[in-house]
């Protein structure tokens, strides 16, 4: 079984990913939060982004080969899919990422597809800005606390884009503006019961 959480800065990936690991028995896969570059990164965007993304790019696929590898399931936080096209790009866009890093990052992603498999379940969390704002201010990360929210718009609009138009595989969606799957545990049986549904044991 291969589940991964999407969804942009504070959508709550990484308590949805603990509340699914604990009720299938499996060992969440969390986003490692401790790249070396992350307080340099937002301090200036444009002279760290490319390193920034290659740290996290290779975590996430060294992640992903050793748990599929070891033949247990696989509950991940953020994929490297979300890195390359939704913050990749968007670095690239908006000027903080050169072409020629963006090629070089590209490259490095494409070997990936070779590497690990499409997740049996995406289940994306869909937040606006003002609802994601509200989650990062409350779970108190100082790096966090000055993230502009035109970046995490433009961020939303990347992510709503892979969802509808790019990612071919199979897709379940949260709006975390209408549901708190924390405090309402019927959507964490709904949420269940897709995952057994498509990954019958």
């Amino acid at each position: 079984m291969y589940i991964a959480i999407a969804g942009n800065i504070g959508s709550g990936k990484t308590s949805l990913a603990e509340i699914l690991a604990e009720r299938f028995g499996a060992t969440p896969h969390l986003e490692n939060v401790d790249n070396p570059y992350i307080n340099d990164f937002y301090e200036n965007m444009g002279r760290w982004a490319f390193n920034f993304q290659v740290y996290f790019l290779s975590c996430r696929i060294r992640q992903a080969v050793e748990a599929l590898r070891s033949g247990g399931d696989l509950i991940q936080d953020r994929t490297i899919h979300e890195d390359a096209h939704i913050f990749a790009v968007n670095l690239l866009e908006m000027g903080l990422m050169s072409s020629r890093d963006f090629d070089t990052y590209m490259n490095i992603y494409a070997l990936s597809d070779d590497l690990i498999r499409q997740p049996d379940l995406l289940i994306y969390l869909k937040a606006s800005v003002p609802k994601l704002v509200e989650q990062i201010h409350r779970r108190g990360r100082l790096y966090e606390q000055n993230i502009d929210e035109e970046y995490l718009a433009r961020l939303n609009d990347k992510y709503n884009n892979w969802i509808e138009n790019i990612y071919t595989g199979e897709v379940m969606v949260l709006d975390i503006d209408r549901c708190d799957f924390v405090k309402d545990p019927q959507i964490i049986d709904n949420v269940s019961a897709r995952i057994r549904e498509i990954c019958p044991a």
